[in-house]
């Protein structure tokens, strides 16, 4: 059976006008996930992200040189759109730049949006879905025994809730659980993939490292 590791992008730029980008804890979290898998003797043989900016940073500061392949069914939803459809273009303030508010309301988003509403969203439901699936496919039609992906909170929660047979609700919790620079472990073969490993920070487990710990 091959290996494959997905790990959530270092911690982004929240509040920020372009989050797409890490901040300067995301690169240090990332440094120390590349380390990790370095010193565990885990070195990939093929190296994929999705297309934003702040999952190529996290493989560039993990240390891997390889240039990767990118599919786009790798990225991230589009929260800004969805909240903005949800809010007829004016989000309120606190939605924005408070997280606890953030991310309470996105929940109530991507359960409204799961369940059919959010109309005139740039993405449906079904299609990201569809497009992570994909992803997923693209990763591990391959030779490679272990395949490194950088990706996003979103897509590894709808990826574990597939692969577990979930409720599509429960896709949200796994998302607003996964941490920045986080590895979830899949092994697989041309027949079966399984979970192995989900939302693990051995590089940030010692003490004095606990205030690198993000979720955003």
């Amino acid at each position: 059976m091959a290996e494959l590791i997905v790990i959530r992008h270092g911690q982004a730029s929240f509040g920020a006008e372009n989050y797409d980008q890490l901040s300067d804890l995301g690169h240090r979290q990332s440094e120390l996930a590349g380390a990790a898998l370095r010193d565990a003797g885990w070195v990939p043989d093929r190296l994929v992200t999705g297309t934003l900016t702040r999952q190529q940073e996290t493989l560039a500061s993990m240390g891997f040189g390889d240039a990767p392949e990118t599919h786009a069914g790798w990225n991230e939803y589009d929260f800004h759109d969805l909240l903005s459809v949800r809010f007829g273009g004016d989000v309120p303030d606190p939605v924005q730049h408070d997280r606890k508010t953030h991310f309470r309301t996105l929940r109530e988003t991507i359960l409204d949006w799961q369940a059919g509403g959010v109309q005139g969203a740039r993405e449906s439901w079904a299609e990201f879905a569809v497009r992570v699936e994909a992803a997923r496919s693209f990763a591990t039609t391959t030779n490679a025994k272990r395949v490194l992906v950088v990706s996003s909170g979103g897509a590894i929660g709808q990826l574990v809730a597939a692969t577990l047979n979930a409720p599509p609700q429960q896709m949200i919790a796994l998302n607003l659980q996964v941490k920045n620079s986080s590895m979830s472990k899949f092994i697989f073969s041309s027949r079966a993939f399984f979970l192995h490993e989900f939302n693990a920070t051995p590089h940030l487990a010692a003490a004095d490292r606990a205030e690198l710990l993000s979720y955003s």
